[in-house]
């Protein structure tokens, strides 16, 4: 495997050279004064300024170099389907993608399918670009709310080799006041992000450095002209549109296809940089450090910094340079220990029985505490909820998997737990997103729905003569603590009196389906709006007053008052009605 994607490796750096040169020959023949410096690097003289603009063709980056490594040669691993995070090798984490970069594309196409269901926007495509664009964000060096451990920066667009575009952000996004720079994980120049920016973590803040909003704003960037993904023109329209390039496109389209076929998450931190990039500059075999170059020097380590070899630059002012993201007292060897790495284990914070009523919504929600191995909570860490087992239930929203952030204390709560219609228990698996540590599971039970009250909608009499039928059919109302019941099972009886529960033989009497006699009919429910309409009643010769009792699942009981009587006359004998514990007609 090594051996293989070695050679994949130059195979992507002959490609990259190739591409580099014909670059070079093409700006050459379309502009004088086309020079290369000593790393290979283009410069134009008096380069004119790249409108921002993505429609004149600079794309969301800018033109920005890109990894141009191919995928791994071996088959990727499928994701599991009970929410665990599989342990992996170096080898693997080849083709795995971090954990809170996978959340963050799947919830970025998840609200792409509701807002533009046209677009067919895959979570592969996002997955590709994190990768051609920052290596999966130098292999998931991300916090728990989803934003670099250090900013992202491309190269200053200065027109050296890259396209000329002067500041549009003041320096807010990428530091530099002088020139705009690709930022974050998916690589926006700030001009872009100014319009294509989103919120996808709820913070209200539009940030381009966290992965939640560049992965969302990747999405309706790729979406925005009504291409449809689903196809190969509209595809390959809204790739070239991120970057107009035939090269991106094929490397692109190759983690597309890669991703597709099958993946699976490893825990943040934990992803291999690629080590190749388009302008001929490499990445690393590990995730990255925070820089710690100087100001005005370029770290070949960190995504987008131009050359091979580093070549220093005249110091420009202070508000000009982009802050280093690391430190002269910062080791290159020892990155911060983000949040998630020092928890060692999740443990139940409180949380009461889980139990519902099917069709409601438990009262009770589940929360789990993420603690370090001094026992202390740990905050701002990323906990993910899975519903297993054969059940219908679902989180509020109707999915099966959610994910809370856990607050100072350490503490995160899922949302509520919605009962579907299969009574019975099942399980909430939880994980820690990013990282594999003991974790508790929770038991949550559905109930049969229930009625405490049953009444007829009517105070007719239901009467009828010898061998005949009832003109008028036995409609009841269900309630549940003074609320409508609906889709409660009942069971309605002729019974022999009101002491004796037994099944009449005589007297009046429901047909089945072939025609034939029954007095116990079950299976009955009521409807939405708590309603039950009884079949048609008939009798037979027999006259005389009778009881029909119906029942439902949580105890409500009724005795309806059935008269079987000739013409003309009263009736004689036989059962007399007697009250039952919820009402009785």
């Amino acid at each position: 495997m090594a051996a293989q994607f070695g050679r994949r490796l130059a195979k992507g750096a002959t490609t990259t050279a190739v591409a580099a040169l014909a670059v070079a020959a093409l700006s050459a023949s379309q502009a004088p004064g086309v020079t290369a410096d000593d790393n290979g690097r283009t410069t134009t003289a008096g380069a004119a300024e790249v409108s921002p603009d993505p429609v004149a063709g600079n794309g969301a980056t800018g033109n920005s170099p890109y990894y141009t490594d191919l995928p791994p040669l071996n088959t990727p691993s499928p994701a599991p389907t009970d929410g665990s995070t599989p342990s992996v090798s170096p080898v693997e984490s080849e083709a795995g993608i971090p954990a809170t970069l996978l959340d963050a594309y799947k919830k970025a196409e998840t609200e792409l399918r509701a807002s533009k269901p046209g677009c067919n926007l895959p979570w592969q495509l996002l997955a590709a670009i994190g990768q051609v664009e920052s290596g999966q964000a130098r292999g998931g060096r991300v916090d728990a709310d989803g934003t670099t451990t250090s900013k992202i920066l491309g190269p200053q667009l200065d027109g050296n080799g890259f396209a000329l575009i002067k500041d549009t952000d003041h320096g807010v996004y990428d530091g530099n006041s002088s020139y705009d720079s690709a930022v974050g994980p998916m690589q926006f120049i700030p001009s872009t992000w100014a319009w294509a920016g989103r919120d996808g973590n709820g913070d209200g803040v539009k940030d381009p450095n966290n992965i939640y909003d560049a992965a969302l704003a990747a999405g309706h960037y790729l979406c925005r002209n009504n291409w449809d993904l689903a196809t190969g023109a509209g595809l390959e329209d809204a790739i070239l549109s991120y970057n107009p390039s035939r090269h991106y496109l094929n490397t692109v389209l190759s983690w597309l296809e890669y991703y597709r076929k099958g993946t699976h998450e490893i825990p943040d931190g934990t992803g291999t940089v690629p080590g190749s990039r388009s302008d001929g500059s490499t990445g690393g075999s590990t995730p990255s450090a925070p820089s710690t170059s100087a100001p005005g020097t370029t770290a070949p380590s960190r995504p987008g910094n131009g050359s091979t070899k580093p070549k220093p630059t005249p110091p420009a002012p202070p508000s000009t340079t982009p802050p280093s993201s690391g430190g002269p007292s910062t080791p290159p060897s020892t990155p911060p220990v983000t949040p998630t790495e020092s928890v060692d284990h999740l443990e139940d914070s409180g949380t009461p029985k889980l139990t519902a009523m099917a069709g409601d919504a438990f009262g009770d929600k589940i929360s789990t505490r993420a603690e370090n191995a001094a026992g202390m909570g740990v905050p701002k860490v990323r906990i993910r909820f899975t519903i297993v087992g054969d059940t219908d239930a679902t989180f509020a929203g109707g999915e099966k998997v959610a994910t809370a952030l856990t607050g100072s204390s350490g503490v995160a709560t899922a949302p509520a737990l919605q009962a579907g219609e299969t009574t019975g228990s099942f399980t909430v698996r939880t994980t820690l997103i990013g990282r594999t540590v003991t974790a508790p599971d929770y038991t949550a039970t559905v109930t049969q729905r229930v009625a405490d009250t049953l009444v007829r909608t009517t105070t007719t009499a239901l009467t009828c003569a010898p061998n005949g039928e009832f003109a008028d059919a036995v409609q009841l109302k269900a309630t549940y603590k003074k609320a409508v019941a609906d889709k409660v099972a009942v069971t309605a009886t002729l019974i022999t009196s009101a002491d004796d529960a037994t099944e009449n033989a005589k007297g009046p009497y429901f047909k089945d389906a072939d025609g034939k006699t029954v007095r116990t009919l079950t299976g009955l429910t009521t409807d939405a709006d708590g309603l039950l309409k009884l079949p048609q009643l008939y009798s037979d010769d027999t006259t005389g007053t009778f009881l029909l009792r119906v029942t439902t699942a949580g105890g409500a009981t009724l005795d309806v008052t059935l008269t079987v009587a000739a013409p003309g006359t009263d009736a004689s004998t036989s059962p007399e009605p007697s009250p039952s514990p919820s009402a009785s007609s």
